[in-house]
């Protein structure tokens, strides 16, 4: 491998026990105090929804975290990211070759759980065994690391790989053995040069919890792409027959078995546009007069937001909301309105609209599935006007 020098570009529940972290998780996880813990162990959570709406990039203490095993230990000075399989000359890089050798890039970009506002679709029919996230389950960081398309062409990639696995070092007791966490993405994403090879989140280091020394950053694509604490990257024919990637994120259909055959439905992969209503909260008590509306809205891959409107009417009429920040083509649009509310109780609605004229399913009920992925059905939420 020819050596590069390194340069730095600027970026272009019911059946669970939710709660509020403690300092225990503060100090263990570097999360905030205020933190809703879907899982102590493995450590999930998500930050509250107005938490969200303070920034174009989320805090690092604020990002939310979705695990599914245990956070290795590992050692920076001693890890090593081995590059196989289909290419010609196979690698073994430390942290540092990583830093020295390749490119240095930035980006800002938005990850979202693929099982994010999975609670909507539980009000629709129970989702038993799963974790009731809300819409705190998406946040957006400026990411620094190497292209992984650098570091293919480095291992010589051949022609007829068409897909890359990514596999972390943590090893979940979902699968039937306990397997490593992985998954894969096509040969044209992994090549596109948008995804990274990250080691630092917002200006910092990667905390442990969120994949240190090193983790994967898919842009555009379902959270679960982007494995962290990342030890192989492997070229194949085929996807990856991870238990994450072959039977987990995918598409189910709502009468899906509990334990769906492999490849079952179609594997989840560029993220659906979806928006939500971050301020108010739902069920909220407001003063007469003109309220402020704040949300998020987010379109994956290569689309981006075009369009929020908001309705109090129950989508008879639409007002656009103001579009705020505009990060990077991979990020989130924050959005603004204020609208005015008559006294007593009324229903808030709000869909994003994206650059190929998709818009959201109108309930939730038309995007439910077996696992409550990839909900993206409007944003409803209920204020009550009082004197």
């Amino acid at each position: 491998m020819a050596p590069q020098h390194g340069r730095r570009i600027p970026s272009g529940i019911p059946h669970l026990h939710v709660h509020h972290a403690g300092a225990d998780v503060k100090r263990t996880h570097g999360k905030r105090a205020d933190m809703v813990v879907h899982s102590q162990e493995p450590f999930n959570a998500e930050p509250p929804r107005t938490a969200l709406t303070h920034a174009a990039l989320t805090p690092v203490d604020t990002f939310y975290v979705h695990n599914h095993g245990p956070v290795p230990k590992l050692d920076p000075a001693d890890w090593r990211l081995v590059v196989g399989g289909l290419v010609a000359h196979p690698l073994r890089l430390s942290l540092d070759q990583l830093r020295d050798d390749f490119d240095v890039r930035r980006i800002v970009a938005t990850l979202q759980c693929a099982a994010s506002r999975r609670a909507g679709l539980h009000e629709v029919r129970a989702i038993p065994g799963e974790a009731l996230w809300g819409p705190g389950a998406t946040g957006t960081a400026e990411w620094e690391g190497a292209r992984l398309s650098d570091v293919l062409k480095a291992a010589g990639i051949v022609d007829h790989a068409h897909h890359v696995e990514l596999v972390g070092a943590d090893v979940s007791q979902e699968a039937s053995p306990p397997q490593p966490f992985g998954a894969s993405i096509s040969r044209h994403k992994a090549l596109a040069g948008e995804v990274l090879l990250a080691w630092a989140m917002n200006g910092h280091p990667l905390l442990p919890v969120h994949g240190a020394p090193l983790r994967a950053v898919v842009p555009g694509y379902i959270g679960p792409r982007s494995v962290k604490w990342l030890q192989r990257i492997v070229a194949r024919t085929e996807p990856s027959d991870n238990f994450f990637q072959s039977r987990t994120h995918r598409l189910h259909t709502p009468d899906q078995p509990a334990e769906p055959a492999p490849d079952a439905g179609p594997a989840l992969g560029a993220v659906a546009v979806n928006c939500d209503i971050l301020v108010p909260h739902d069920g909220a008590r407001v003063a007469p007069g003109r309220l402020q509306l704040d949300g998020y809205a987010f379109a994956g891959d290569n689309r981006h937001i075009v369009r929020v409107d908001v309705s109090d009417d129950g989508g008879e009429t639409w007002r656009q909301a103001e579009l705020l920040d505009d990060a990077s083509r991979w990020a989130w649009r924050r959005w603004r309105i204020h609208i005015d509310v008559p006294a007593g109780e009324t229903e808030i609605v709000a869909r994003a609209w994206d650059s190929a004229a998709a818009t959201q399913p109108a309930d939730p009920a038309q995007a439910r599935n077996a696992t409550g992925h990839a909900d993206n059905a409007w944003a409803r939420l209920r204020v009550t006007v009082t004197d």
